[in-house]
Formats: C-alpha cells, structure tokens, sequence
C-alpha cells in the first residue's frame, strides 16, 4: 500500500533553484532523512493564472515539471489509498486526474459550474466536490472516474468535508451564510438508495469558508468569515451506537454554540487528536485558541499581518501561520503557549502542506507565484531552505509520498 501524505489547505481563493545532486543507492541525502530505494515524493501547485499544476521532486528538491488542466484550477486532493492526484478546475467545470507515478493527466471527469473545492475521503473511493455555480455538491466514483450524484445546497457552496467515520457530509455556503448537513449511505447500500440524503440546514454564518469534523466525527467546526464567530455543531450520531444510547438528543444534529474570535475567521486548524483548533483571523492580525471538550475560546492574541492559514504538526506541538501580509510564517509553541520564532517566505504566503516526514514545510506565495521550502528541524531552528518557481496565482499544494517496487 502506497505512503501518502496529504495536506490540502482549504482556503479563500481570491486571494490569490536550488538543486543538488543525490547519490542513490538508499538515497542518502546531505543534511536529510535518508529515505529507501524507489522512494518518491512529490507536491503539486495549481497555478490558478496559469491554468498549470506544477509538480516539485521533494526527493531531488527540483521542480519536476508542469502539467497543463483546466482553465483556473483551484482547489486539490490526493488518494489516500492509490497514486492519484484531482485537481478542481473552476472555470472548466471539471476535475483533472494526475496520475502521480508518471506525473500525468490520465483523465478528466466533469462535474457542474464554477466547482470550488474537493474532498476525498479515507476508502479513496469517493470524493464530494462543491459546485459554487451551480449550487450544488456532486459525488464522484473515483474507481469508475464518474459523477454518481448531485445534491442541492445553499448558495455558493465553499467547502465540502466528510466526517472520518464516512457517514455525515458537511457544506460551507459562503453566500447564503449557512451549512448543509448530508447522510451519506454506505458503499453496500449506494445502488439500491440515494447517495446523499439532506439531513439539516444551519443558518446565521456569514460568509461560511472553512470547516473541520473531530476525528470521533461528533462535531464540526465553521468559520463564518464575514464577521468573527466560530459556528460550533454537534453531528447526529449513528443510531444504535453508544454516544446515542448514552444521549437520545445526539441523534439529531443541533446548534452548539457560536464563539466570538477575531475579525474575519479564515482558517481553522485543527490538531490531529482533535482537542484545540486554531483560528487564523485574517483582519485582526490574531489567532484564537478553541478548546473543543468545552466549546470555549481559551484566548486570542497576535500572531502576523493577516494570518491566512494554518497547519498543526503531526505531534500536536507546534502550529504554523502563514502572514499573507507579512511575508513571513509564524511558529506558535502550543505548548509553551507562545510564538516561538518567524522566518521569511516569499510574497502573499498563503496555503501551506508538510513532507511526508513533517522535515519540510511548503507555502505558496500567491504574489510572486513560487514555493517557498522551509526546514522544520534545523540546528539553529526553523529556516528557509530554498524557493522553487511555481506558476501564476497558485491557489493550493498537496504533496504525495509513494514507493514503487523495482
């Protein structure tokens, strides 16, 4: 079974070499982790003006090459369980296959007007992708390359996340300020009912962007961008389970709570056990800490000029902003509780992905249209390594980590 590793950052899209040599017989890399023979790993930038995914060899630290798609690409998402990479292209309708052991397009599947965003989830065999155009969210069957379904949503529909245990899609509707809430049947059942089922509606958040489901899938997480509340929900869960035994009223999704942040919630960043999420609050300069047991704000504080967006180590220590307008990324102890040291990026940092291996961080800087590559484990601390060229305006990365037998 492949390695992979992705990252894909959701974000507001509006915003918009060095190279060296490697001896390989187990790949021995000067000042790297070595890694084995038929390791690859590579990331992958849509060039949102170029209409172009750029490709990066993380083994080699090169840019590999760059693949024409559709017209605005967007949004991207990778296989957890094969070697594919999907990219949204907006102004297309459609989404590209890349095929990432040749670093190919080997197919395009289409889908409806102005698609945003696409979310695989953990069996690789489905992926839910929003259709901002047309108000709507399709299902597409990723081992038959097809849409299978389509279902109505609110207003211009942002992001699309299904829950990890694979039963509750949920929908960010940035224009009309609310959450669609979906069943999704199981794979055994998809051919004998509908796919998608509407389950709820959620209104009063303005400007709904990003969200995150908790990994035991009982709540999720919306930043209502236009004004400066977290929108806290808890999920309906499976009947007959032990969370529904112990609380008949968790059968049904309900309104948890609204949480006063900063100005302007973009990004929420989760840390992989679930127990803090980190607000990115791109007009107050700040970030805000949510403790999720309580549902409370612990704290807001500054972090850079306009924090964009933010990823938490896989160790749950350390969380990482990028300043759009700073033109730097923050590195926030989570827990000595403070900002632990800055390093300098290229122009409008924006959406950020780790190595598979967390020994790199990767932002695209929206403004100069590059890849800046930062070393996490550096003696004197985190440091710039090198920036590699991208295209014009990338909108997002996610990087794949595979090894193929000789």
């Amino acid at each position: 079974m492949p390695i992979s590793c992705s990252l894909s950052v959701s974000r507001s899209f509006a915003a918009a070499a060095l190279t060296f040599v490697i001896a390989c017989t187990g790949c021995h890399r000067n000042s790297f982790p070595d890694v084995p023979a038929g390791y690859h790993e590579f990331a992958y930038i849509s060039n949102g003006g170029s209409n172009t995914v750029t490709v990066l060899d993380l083994v080699y630290m090169r840019q590999d090459r760059t693949l024409q798609v559709g017209n605005d690409p967007t949004g991207l998402a990778v296989n957890p369980r094969r070697n594919e990479v999907y990219v949204v292209n907006t102004k297309s309708g459609s989404i590209s296959v890349i095929d990432a052991e040749t670093n190919s397009v080997v197919d395009t599947i289409p889908v409806h007007r102005q698609p945003y965003f696409i979310s695989v989830d953990d069996t690789g065999r489905r992926a839910y992708v929003t259709n901002s155009g047309s108000n709507t969210v399709s299902v597409i069957d990723l081992d038959k390359r097809r849409e299978i379904a389509v279902a109505g949503t609110g207003e211009q529909p942002g992001m699309a996340r299904i829950s990890p245990d694979n039963r509750t899609l949920v929908v960010t509707n940035h224009g009309s300020g609310s959450i669609s809430l979906y069943d999704v049947a199981p794979y055994e059942e998809s051919a004998t009912s509908p796919v998608l089922h509407f389950r709820a509606t959620f209104s009063g958040c303005p400007g709904a962007t990003d969200a995150v489901i908790l990994p035991d899938s009982s709540k999720t997480y919306i930043a209502c961008s236009g004004g400066h509340q977290v929108m806290a929900i808890g999920l309906a869960a499976a009947p007959g389970s032990w969370a529904a035994k112990q609380n008949p009223s968790s059968l049904t999704d309900h309104l948890l709570t609204l949480l006063d942040v900063g100005s302007t919630p973009v990004n929420l960043a989760m840390k992989p056990d679930g127990g803090e999420i980190f607000v990115s609050n791109f007009d107050s300069d700040s970030i805000s800490e949510i403790a999720t047991w309580t549902n409370e704000v612990g704290w807001t504080q500054a972090i850079g000029n306009k924090p964009s967006q933010g990823v938490v180590s896989r160790d749950n220590s350390t969380l990482w902003v990028s300043n759009f307008g700073a033109d730097s990324i923050s590195i926030y102890s989570i827990d000595d509780g403070r900002v632990s040291s800055s390093v300098h990026t290229g122009s409008r940092p924006d959406a950020l992905a780790f190595s598979a291996d967390e020994h790199l961080l990767l932002s695209t800087d929206a403004r100069s249209g590059d890849v800046s590559i930062l070393r996490t484990q550096d003696k004197s601390g985190p440091t710039l390594f090198t920036i590699l060229p991208a295209g014009s305006s990338p909108n997002d990365i996610v990087t794949k980590a595979f090894r193929l037998k000789s």
